[in-house]
Order: C-alpha cells, then structure tokens, then sequence
C-alpha cells in the first residue's frame, strides 16, 4: 500500500453513474487511493458487477447500489444503504447525468417534458444527493462532495440547450452549496471539456465521434483529448486533497478555454 492509499484507507466514496466511462474511472481511481466505493447504477447491474470488480482488483472494497436519482425517497435510500454499509459517507461524486442530442437551434425539438427530465437528473439529483448523504458527510467534520459539470455551462455549447443550462444551474448549486455546508462539507465542482469516451460516441455515431476528436485534439493548446481516466484524476484531488479548495469550478479542458492564442505581427519584438 503506498503513501496515497494509507492516507485514505478506510474512507467511504459514494460515486453516482459510476457504470459509465467517466464515472467507472472515478470510481476506480478512487478505489486505488484506498476508499470503499458505493457504485450507483440506474439499470445495468451487471456493468456495475464489473466496475465492482475494477475496484476490487485496484486494491479497494465495493457494493452496488442503484435507483432513479430524479426521486427523493431513492437518494434517500441509496445514502441510507451506502452509509450502513460501512458506516460513514466521506465522499459524494455527483456524477449521474443524461442528455438528448438536440440542435441548439431547433428549439421546437425540445419539448417542455424533455426539459424537465433532464433538469430533475442533472440538477435535482445531485441537490437531492447532496441532501441525503449531508448528515453522513458531516459526521466526520470533513467530508466533500463533487459535482460533475462541463464547460457547455460556460458557453451554452454541448448536445442540447436542456443539458447546457442543466449543468450551468449546477454550477450555481454548488457554489450555494459549498457555503451552506462549509466548513464540515467541502463542495466543488469539476467541470469537463471534451471527453473522448462511449457516451459520446453513442450519442454521435463513430463517423462523427472520430471526427470530433481529431479536431479537438487539434484545437486544444495541449493537443490532447481527454480520456475519463484524464477527469478523474483531478475529480479524486478535489475529492481527497484540496482541503483548502471549497466553491470552486476546477475546469478541466486541455486549455481550449484559452483560444487559438495570440497573434504576433511581422517585425514584432517579443520579450519575456
């Protein structure tokens, strides 16, 4: 066990929609620092028994909880279940999200149903998570809990109006909620650009997904497209070691909010 897992062996991560890519490497990553993991899943139980699995074989313990996280009674349960497991909460990843890929410009095309469905998981799901798991994430004076975003909050880009102004509602929420559980409760958020992962490439088709990350890699000041296991990193950091880190959006984007960099004009001096 080296010196990471040691110093937090024995905690407890509760990490929502962890069956996915960027969720499973959260859960995994987390499992590898030395936590229990609680993996939530919504309905494919047995991508939870592998990524149960992926975290064992990282050297932590794990169980499987599951339920719609629109529902308050079921946050309710999935914390009850994920405390009395092992007796704490230290960690809630609030990563649980859906979308509808849906032109930002065919607004008819996004009904007032779709709305509502994607704000009840992505913005009332983590408030209710955060609700439930709150006694057990002050229990022990320093718990944290993570939200997960994405810079289609701070360009009003992505796969469709709802989620954009889903994720954007959530970054407020998290500030509101960093203070209002400060200091026993850090809360922040972790907010993603481009993720090369099967989420979207489910949303887009191959031909289109393939496309997309060549010319993100292209823009991106770092020249890189991200891989979940490149997001989850920074998501266990502000998880476990930013203890000086509360109400902050950390975004994680390979530098594409820089631009395409500046521009020097022929027979300019530049010094540094």
């Amino acid at each position: 066990m080296n010196d990471m897992n040691r110093g937090h062996a024995g905690k407890v991560a509760l990490v929502t929609g962890a069956t996915g890519g960027l969720g499973s490497a959260i859960a995994r990553q987390l499992a590898a620092a030395g936590c229990r993991i609680a993996v939530h899943y919504g309905h494919d139980a047995a991508r939870a028994d592998a990524v149960i699995a992926d975290c064992i074989a990282a050297g932590g313990e794990a169980i499987a909880v599951s339920g719609d996280l629109s529902d308050d009674a079921t946050c309710r349960r999935v914390a009850a279940e994920a405390g009395a497991a092992w007796g704490r909460i230290d960690v809630l990843v609030n990563n649980a999200a859906i979308t509808r890929f849906i032109p930002h410009d065919d607004l008819e095309a996004l009904d007032s149903d779709v709305f509502r469905e994607v704000l009840d998981v992505n913005l009332m799901g983590p408030f209710q998570m955060t609700r439930a798991a709150a006694p057990w994430l002050r229990a022990n004076g320093a718990g944290s809990v993570v939200n997960i975003s994405s810079t289609a909050a701070l360009a009003g880009t992505g796969s469709s109006i709802a989620y954009a102004a889903s994720k954007a509602a959530l970054n407020n929420l998290t500030l509101t909620l960093a203070r209002a559980l400060a200091p026993a409760v850090r809360v922040n958020a972790v907010v993603p650009g481009f993720i090369a992962n099967d989420w979207l490439l489910k949303g887009i088709g191959a031909e289109r997904f393939e496309a997309l990350v060549t010319a993100q890699t292209a823009a991106a000041p770092l020249k890189h497209a991200a891989t979940p296991d490149d997001v989850a990193e920074v998501v266990v950091w502000v998880a476990l070691s930013a203890r000086h880190l509360a109400g902050e959006l950390v975004r994680v984007d390979g530098g594409h909010h820089l631009g395409p960099g500046s521009v020097v004009v022929p027979g300019e001096r530049r010094t540094s």
